[in-house]
């Protein structure tokens, strides 16, 4: 019997578990990553980020299947908070991730990394963002916005993803509609910060220099049918109705698209999808 996780439960703690032994001396990329239940994609997204980042660390949000075992045998996870208690109400899930990445933002600041990136676990980047990080260009920039598209379950490509497979270009149509999200920036303790209920971007303040550059592929809504009907009900049970549950109600029964989730036609990964792109985020 876990006696000591069950201790964590009934008080709802977390715990650290900190690899020192795989901490590097110098760290120019440091992850941070929250997730829950991944354990279908956590292999690849931990390989994929190791690719440009030196560490990672990570909020596990009390998952239930094997994740947490991923996590603390990968060599790059230098930290992992592990919380005991999930929770599930609207109110506590809209503020529950904008305080998962504060904390993981105040760990990361302890390991003194010259760049910080939040990522989630299904999103793939494409770019050398470890050589730009390191480039004249960047020595005056303080974040980087990355293009995020979304990837979709189309009639001729809806196979369900399995375990081990790249996830990285697995599927072939993504909706033109595109978030540049601020994903990577500088070490900043004071003006880099998070705060907004369900905030997936920090904060920052309005003197520092933001560009875009890159790309993101977001898997959220075509790993399989089953998932996005999971992702359908994750949204309408734990988060507030307006905008979130009624928006994913009437999503449910409808994973195989024909246009994107915002009626526009969609494209192929490459400069197609990126000429024609409409950008939703920022506004």
């Amino acid at each position: 019997m876990d006696i000591l996780g069950s201790l964590f439960r009934r008080f709802r703690k977390e715990k650290l578990y900190l690899f020192r032994n795989r901490v590097p001396k110098d760290i120019l990329i440091i992850c941070i990553l929250r997730i829950r239940n991944e354990e279908l994609i956590i292999e690849d997204t931990l390989d994929h980020i190791s690719s440009f980042a030196d560490a990672i660390i990570c909020y596990d949000d009390a998952s239930t299947d094997s994740t947490f075992k991923y996590l603390k045998r990968h060599p790059k996870v230098i930290a992992i908070i592990r919380n005991f208690n999930w929770a599930e109400s609207a109110e506590e899930r809209i503020k529950a991730e904008t305080v998962h990445r504060r904390k993981l933002l105040n760990l990361a600041h302890t390991f003194n990394p010259k760049w910080i990136f939040c990522a989630d676990a299904d999103e793939r980047y494409i770019g050398d963002i470890r050589s730009f990080v390191q480039s004249e260009e960047a020595q005056d920039v303080d974040l980087i916005r990355i293009s995020l598209f979304d990837a979709y379950l189309t009639p001729n490509n809806c196979e369900p993803y399995c375990k081990g497979q790249p996830l990285l270009n697995f599927r072939r149509y993504f909706g033109p509609e595109r978030r540049d999200i601020v994903m990577l920036w500088k070490m900043n303790k004071n003006k880099i910060y998070y705060e907004l209920d369900d905030s997936r971007e920090p904060q920052y303040d309005s003197n520092l220099k933001v560009i875009t550059r890159f790309y993101c592929q977001h898997y959220g809504k075509s790993l399989s049918v089953k998932h996005w009907e999971e992702t359908c009900d994750y949204y309408i049970n734990h988060f507030p109705y307006h905008p979130y549950g009624c928006k994913w109600e009437k999503r449910k029964g409808k994973a195989i698209h024909l246009e994107s989730d915002f009626g526009t036609p969609l494209y192929e990964w490459g400069e197609s999808l990126f000429s024609n792109a409409i950008k939703i985020h920022p506004r």
